[in-house]
């Protein structure tokens, strides 16, 4: 009895040191928690990539389409400027850079509470109602006439579009796991570089239309209406969630339902008790919010985005007149704006994709921001025209890339369902690049937007020295994490997974995704 104890006793001791082992491994490596989602057997991950696969098919490109009239009703004013739109309503051209900046203020003010109405009641209602609002109010875009209407349609464009991209990325949290989750924003927020593609080839063909109507009156017309027409059918084919996802079998919503769980599970008696609850997970809690307001990681990765996303946010409605500007007649402004915008695209998908195989987020960011600086100085430096368009190019190759993966790093870092919500709407402050590039690039530099361009390059080099400072202080954190457990037992690492003092990413045996 006494060596069956013995060896009893050897083999819980070989245990916390396997269990101490494996959670230093863990921080060592900068990988995701231990208790996160990971498919072991090879039946587990033919079935994950088989869940995966069918959310691809149905889920993501209906969402990414969304997302797609999202961008084309916030830029196509850029495109009916190139036609006289200020003009004919009588306006100035700088009235219309006023109105985009109002536009990008009240976009940031309502975006943190519209993404906390939609996590209340829902993104299967909340998506719907907000498209159907924002695609009749670029119908009315057609008809406006003097400042007021114009600022007052704009303003009301940004408070209806402000919930739409945090709901939407906290609804596809709820069905990709943590390291699946960066190339799926990927695709989605490369709808917002396609839209600008989009909108440039529409308004080319609408803009040969002739009728007793201006013809950039018909680009939001059929802009808005085919918006509002998407909103419906959003209401039908949209799931509330993976254990109502129509094209999984119940096998496969189970499966997917049980794995969203496990990756986002925060490892406190209250949140094991909640991760069953579908009522209270669908609460905020005041810890949510304090810790919200209290996330140092949050704050200094909103200001890193706010600048390195001037390019992305001031072209997505001015590239336009930038392309105008290099000596293009009006209407092939609009065409020629495709190919710069289809790079953007290119670049975002790469450096995802890339994000998501390494599982790495820091140096991918890092890497889209010095090609943006590469065609920046191109941008300035070249003379000639062609020059410059090839720039352009280059510049909006690494302009995209930004905004998505922080945002999967952060969601990555918030393991907390109601926090990451809070966390992915004030993110969403990052829109405030809006109305720094709509004040930058107004008429009086045209037609080479020297002043602006020399602005970009300053922000742009401020969110490099940025996010590299930010990617070390997450790495020294994990060190110090790494340092503090090493003598703990596996009884210490049970006790701090289930106190609820320090909850989530506080946790020392979390590890910060780098």
């Amino acid at each position: 009895m006494e060596s069956v104890s013995q060896e009893s006793k050897g083999a819980s001791v070989h245990e916390e040191k396997v269990m101490s082992d494996n959670i230093r491994d863990d921080v060592d490596h900068h990988r995701p928690l231990p208790d996160g989602y990971h498919p072991r057997t090879e039946e587990e991950k033919a079935l994950s990539r088989s869940v995966n696969r069918k959310m691809d098919l149905f889920l993501l490109p209906f969402l990414s389409i969304l997302y797609l009239f999202n961008g084309l009703d916030r830029g196509n004013v850029g495109n009916a400027q190139t036609q006289g739109f200020s003009k004919d309503i009588g306006v100035t051209a700088n009235d219309v850079n006023d109105s985009v900046s109002l536009f990008f203020v009240t976009f940031v003010i309502f975006q943190p509470i519209s993404a906390a109405v939609g996590r209340l009641v829902g993104a299967k209602f909340w998506i719907p109602t907000l498209m159907f609002l924002w695609g009749g109010l670029t119908i009315a875009n057609a008809f406006v006439h003097g400042r007021g209407q114009l600022i007052a349609v704009r303003l009301l464009i940004g408070l209806c579009e402000a919930g739409f991209y945090p709901t939407a990325l906290f609804y596809l949290s709820t069905f990709y796991t943590r390291y699946d989750l960066g190339v799926r924003i990927g695709l989605f927020f490369g709808q917002y570089a396609i839209a600008g593609a989009f909108s440039g080839a529409i308004a080319y063909g609408i803009f040969h239309m002739h009728g007793s109507l201006h013809n950039w009156q018909y680009l939001f017309l059929i802009e808005g209406a085919l918006t509002m027409g998407f909103a419906l059918l959003s209401c039908a084919f949209l799931p509330r969630d993976p254990g109502s996802a129509w094209f999984l079998s119940k096998s496969e919503r189970d499966f997917a339902c049980e794995r969203i769980r496990t990756d986002s599970e925060s490892c406190t008696p209250s949140d094991l008790e909640t991760s069953t609850s579908k009522k209270k997970t669908s609460q905020l809690t005041r810890s949510d919010v304090v810790g919200t307001m209290r996330d140092w990681k949050l704050w200094t990765a909103l200001v890193c985005n706010i600048c390195a996303s001037v390019p992305s946010q001031a072209f997505s409605v001015f590239l336009p007149l930038v392309v105008k500007g290099l000596g293009y007649t009006s209407i092939q402004a609009n065409l020629m704006s495709v190919p710069p915008f289809v790079c953007g695209a290119v670049g975002l998908y790469l450096f995802t994709f890339s994000s998501d195989r390494c599982k790495e987020r820091g140096f991918h960011i890092v890497g889209g921001l010095i090609v943006c600086l590469i065609g920046l100085v191109m941008t300035i430096t070249i003379e000639n025209n062609h020059g410059r368009y090839i720039a352009l190019c280059v510049l909006l190759i690494g302009s995209y890339a930004t905004s998505p993966l922080t945002m999967a790093w952060l969601s990555g870092n918030t393991p907390e369902p109601g926090k990451r919500s809070l966390v992915l709407g004030v993110n969403g402050f990052g829109n405030l690049a809006g109305v720094i590039g709509s004040q930058i690039f107004r008429s009086e530099y045209a037609p080479r937007y020297l002043v602006p361009f020399y602005a970009t390059l300053g922000f742009i080099s401020f969110a490099l020295v940025g996010y590299i400072a930010y990617r070390i202080m997450l790495k020294r954190v994990n060190v110090y994490r790494a340092r503090k457990i090493e003598t703990w037992t596996l009884a210490d690492i049970q006790a701090e997974r289930m106190d609820n003092k320090r909850l989530g990413d506080k946790k020392y045996t979390f590890v910060y995704g780098l």
